[in-house]
């Protein structure tokens, strides 16, 4: 039988006395101010915390307005784990601040890798490494969801297709980067300093791992980069 009761599009009682202007504040996120020793890095996060000019432009801008935009943290057992904000946090430590605006929301493992590799990703300037070991984390968490019921190996490879659609990237190139992960970091250095160009460093990564070692001696005393062919 169908109801007969108007869904005026509210959420509780209250808010039929509530003006817009109430209603629109009430559905904000909550910022709280946390003290910086409460917040903790996220776990095997992939981005890179430098001392560089953009370091530069944020603790000039928090010191004159504060911090703009709140930091984003999950709760764990002894404090909160930072899923968004490490420059911030970083920032805020050097000036000698005490706390820092944080939204805290409450997400799974899963839940927060994306919402970590994605706040990220949205960064002016990210190297090598850092998209290829955020790429591979969000592909592992999109799999690991389990939202679908087909094969592993099908899981995984729409996992990937997500990230690529996502990320502005196509797969193949979202793949080439995810198996940058394989080069010994010394290597992956290079890549990042732009001594190995992108497409001889992922020929690289087919190397085992002794062999990526020698090959880096053989660099180092010939004074060489290897070229893609």
């Amino acid at each position: 039988m169908k109801s007969d009761r108007i869904d005026l599009g509210l959420t509780g009682y209250d808010e039929l006395f509530m003006s817009t202007e109430e209603r629109l504040d009430a559905k904000k996120p909550k910022v709280d101010e946390l003290p910086l020793d409460k917040l903790k890095p996220f776990k095997n996060h992939p981005f890179k915390v430098m001392e560089d000019e953009e370091m530069d432009r944020l603790k000039e801008s928090i010191r004159v307005s504060g911090v703009l935009l709140p930091a984003l943290a999950r709760p764990t057992e002894d404090g909160y784990e930072l899923i968004s904000g490490h420059r911030r946090l970083s920032a805020c430590r050097t000036l000698g601040m005490s706390t820092m605006p944080v939204i805290i929301r409450t997400l799974t493992d899963e839940e927060a890798i994306i919402t970590m590799v994605d706040s990220n990703l949205q960064r002016e300037h990210i190297l090598p490494s850092e998209k290829a070991f955020a790429y591979k984390m969000k592909m592992e968490a999109l799999r690991h969801q389990g939202k679908t019921s087909r094969q592993v190996g099908e899981k995984s490879q729409t996992s990937i297709q997500k990230v690529a659609d996502q990320a502005g990237e196509s797969q193949r190139q979202v793949q080439r980067y995810i198996r940058l992960t394989e080069l010994i970091p010394e290597l992956m250095d290079m890549v990042d300093e732009k001594k190995i160009a992108l497409n001889p460093a992922y020929e690289l990564s087919f190397l085992k791992k002794e062999e990526q070692v020698d090959l880096l001696d053989a660099m180092d005393s010939e004074q060489a980069t290897p070229s893609l062919s």
